[in-house]
Order: C-alpha cells, then sequence, then structure tokens
C-alpha cells in the first residue's frame, strides 16, 4: 500500500513563516483533514507536526507544519531550532505570508531556501480578509519565486496551491533514480547477500534490502536472496553466473572471497550511496581513512534511533575496524535520528549510515554542511570496504566512481 510509504521515501514538503498566519489552516486545506491544531492565539504549534499521504501525481509526500519563525522567548527559540532543522530535510517549501505582507522574516527564509536550491512558493493567506497588498506581491517577484493566493477559511487558491507543487516538485520524485535496477539488464539476476544475525528483524527483511528486490523486480531483473553462509553453494548450483552481487556491508569481506573475480559486487550501503546521498562525494571522503591518525574525531551519524544490540555496526564495527587501519584508538562521536552537531570542524571524518529511514535532502545537506568544514564525509559500505582492503572490487559497478577513486589515489602519491 502507498500509505506504508517509508517516510524517507516521502517527498518532504514544509510550511514555514511567522506566527498566526495560516500555515496550520494551510496544511488542514491540502490534506482535508484537521491534523494540525488552530488557533487566533499565536504559536499555537509547537513541534513539527507530520502529516503522511498521498498527493497525485506525485504519489507519497509528507506534509511538515512547522512552528512560527518569529517565536519569542526561551521557548520560542527552541521552537525556531527545530523549525530550523526542517531546512534540512524540506524537498519543497511553502512560506506562507498573510495581509501584513511580506517582511524581513519572509526574505530570509526565501534566501535560506535559495541557497540550498530547495523549491519555493509563496503563499498569500487569508485573503477573505482582504485584497493582498500589490507591495507584497512586488516583493516576492525579486525572488523569483512561484506564489498562490489563497484562503486556507475558504478553499479559494487551494487547488491552484496543490497544482504548484505538482510543477515545481523535484525531478526525481516524478522520475525516480534506480536503486540498482540500471547495473543488472531486464531478465539478468542479481544474487542479494542478506545476513540474519541479532539485529536483523524478526521475521522480516531491513528496508535497504526489501527496497533493492522491488527496484530489481520492477525492472524485470531475476534475484535470487541468499544467506553469507550458502552464497558459495548457489553460485556453484547456478548455470550462468549473476550480473552482479549485492551483499550487506558486514559481511564484504567474506562475500568478496567467495565470489569469482569476474563477478561485480558490491554492497547495499553503497548503492545507498548514490540513491541517497551523492556517491562522487562519499568515494572522495571515503579516501580520507587513509590519513586517520590516533585520537582523531570521526562523527559517525545514523538516520534510525535503534536499540544497538550486540557487535552493532555503528557503534562497534566501523570503530573497530577504523581503529584498526589507524593503528591507533580513534575519538568517536555517534548522532543519531535527525539530530546532527552544529560545529564539526573538529572532525577528520563523518562516517554516515545508508539513510534508508530519512530523505535525500537531509543527506545533501550534511554534505553540503561537511564541504563547507572542509570535512570529508562518506557512508558505511564504502567505509567498510576500504578499511577491509576491497575498495576497487566494491566499486567495480561504478565506473565514474572508480575514475575518481584513481585520480584521488594518483594525487595524493
Amino acid at each position: 500500500m502507498q500509505q506504508n510509504t517509508p517516510r524517507g521515501m516521502r517527498l518532504h514538503i514544509g510550511l514555514f513563516g511567522k506566527r498566526n498566519v495560516g500555515k496550520s489552516n494551510i496544511l488542514n486545506a491540502l490534506t482535508k483533514q484537521n491534523i494540525s491544531i488552530v488557533s487566533d492565539i499565536a504559536g499555537t504549534t509547537t513541534d513539527p507536526v507530520e502529516k503522511a499521504m498521498e498527493l497525485l501525481p506525485l504519489g507519497p509526500v509528507l506534509f511538515v507544519d512547522t512552528a512560527g519563525i518569529d517565536d519569542v522567548g526561551k521557548l520560542g527559540q527552541m521552537r525556531i531550532e527545530k523549525t530550523e532543522k526542517m531546512f534540512d530535510r524540506t524537498d519543497l517549501a511553502l512560506i506562507v505570508c498573510d495581509n501584513n505582507g511580506w517582511g524581513e522574516f519572509e526574505r530570509t527564509l526565501a534566501k535560506e531556501f535559495q541557497k540550498r536550491k530547495i523549491p519555493t512558493i509563496a503563499v498569500l493567506n487569508k485573503s477573505d480578509l482582504g485584497e493582498c497588498p500589490y507591495e507584497t506581491i512586488e516583493e516576492i517577484k525579486k525572488f523569483n519565486l512561484e506564489y498562490v493566493i489563497t484562503s486556507a477559511q475558504t478553499s479559494v487558491g487551494i487547488d491552484n496551491l496543490r497544482q504548484k507543487l505538482i510543477d515545481l516538485a523535484p525531478d526525481e520524485f516524478i522520475n525516480p533514480p534506480a536503486i540498482a535496477a540500471d547495473l543488472v539488464p531486464s531478465g539478468k539476476m542479481a544474487i542479494l547477500v542478506v545476513p540474519i544475525d541479532l539485529e536483523a528483524p524478526k521475521g522480516r527483511l531491513i528496508l535497504p534490502q526489501v527496497q533493492t528486490i522491488r527496484d530489481l523486480l520492477d525492472n524485470d531483473s531475476m534475484v535470487l536472496v541468499v544467506k553469507e553462509r550458502e552464497l558459495k553453494e548457489a553460485l556453484d548450483n547456478l548455470k550462468k553466473p549473476p550480473h552482479l552481487v549485492i551483499t550487506d556491508s558486514q559481511a564484504f569481506l567474506k562475500v568478496s572471497a567467495d565470489v569469482p573475480k569476474e563477478i561485480k559486487l558490491t554492497s547495499f550501503s553503497i548503492l545507498f550511496a548514490r540513491f541517497k546521498g551523492e556517491l562522487n562525494e562519499f568515494v572522495k571522503g571515503a579516501t580520507a581513512i587513509e590519513n586517520l591518525k590516533p585520537k582523531d574525531k570521526v562523527l559517525i551519524c545514523e538516520s534510525c534511533t535503534h536499540h544497538a544490540i550486540g557487535d552493532d555496526i555503528g557503534r562497534v564495527k566501523i570503530p573497530r575496524w577504523l581503529t584498526q587501519y589507524a593503528g591507533g584508538k580513534l575519538d568517536f562521536t555517534h548522532y543519531s535520528g535527525h539530530d546532527f552537531p552544529q560545529d564539526i570542524k573538529d572532525y577528520k571524518l563523518i562516517v554516515h549510515c545508508g539513510a534508508c529511514m530519512t530523505n535525500r535532502r537531509e543527506i545533501l545537506s550534511r554534505i553540503m554542511k561537511a564541504k563547507q568544514n572542509n570535512v570529508p564525509i562518506t557512508n558505511y559500505g564504502l567505509a567498510i570496504a576500504y578499511a577491509l582492503g576491497i575498495f576497487d572490487r566494491a566499486l567495480e559497478p561504478f565506473p565514474l566512481a572508480k575514475e575518481i577513486y584513481e585520480e584521488n589515489k594518483r594525487a595524493q602519491k
């Protein structure tokens, strides 16, 4: 069912603006449901309110109603900080204002979204209370923004706003990119290696595995799913070799030993490095592992907030492999969910998970922050492949990424 689409796969539409301009009313009008509490009292919305729904022809979207950006006091500042965190997750922004016009707060929002290259619509709400001032529209035009005049109370302009959302949605939501289907032609086979360990969810596969299977099946590719212990026997039993083997990164070393060199090999995490982030940037970031020294600070980020058990990949295995590679103890810091440190300049490396539980915009925002602070960033699969000495092989399915890696290697000599 589309309603079960993970939040990380949904188009994130954020509603921003001052207090009491009708953001919550706009959300309720768009969704045709009373999602957000509305009141004449400014500051009714505190934490961001999220509503997952279908918006055809876009499909699954996530509307997020945020607290007023002009909130006051200590509590108000906390609300503003939560609203600003939503900038990193927003794929499409609505700046809502009313008949009081377009002022410094709205200009600041517009500049921030333009800097981040986030498509933005100005929503001139409360038209039932009077005509929108000419000066407001002229001010909005200076920013080259699309705008819609609405009344959430009477539904005037709401259909036009829905159409604008569809018109300005980023192309990847109209034509979503492949996870692995572009690597495995129709009629060819991919073997997916799926370890079943303590952290595997009971009775089901983890999200990246499920999404990869569906992506390949939609392409009419064949899929064979095995555990790492059965991989060698599965390969021996096939009449033709598979076109590609995709493994959980934790089993990289064993799988690499079992898969003949002529068969291409990569990991789910590396596939998601390009699906949810930017593969080439993550490849460059992974080469920083070469220069890690004992006591260097390393930031490890996970999108989900699962309870770590046993030999956890982010808190135990990756730190162990990187420590071994560096030849001494490193200083690891862990962040999870949507939390991300404001000050990252002292880190020598950021290692991010595959990001199956968040959207691409948030990962691109983190990559941007890393670049601004000259901090290399990579992801779990690439870091593991580099630390275990199988980086070249893991990049075999991605010629451009491999070329970038080899250029980096030559430059470092």
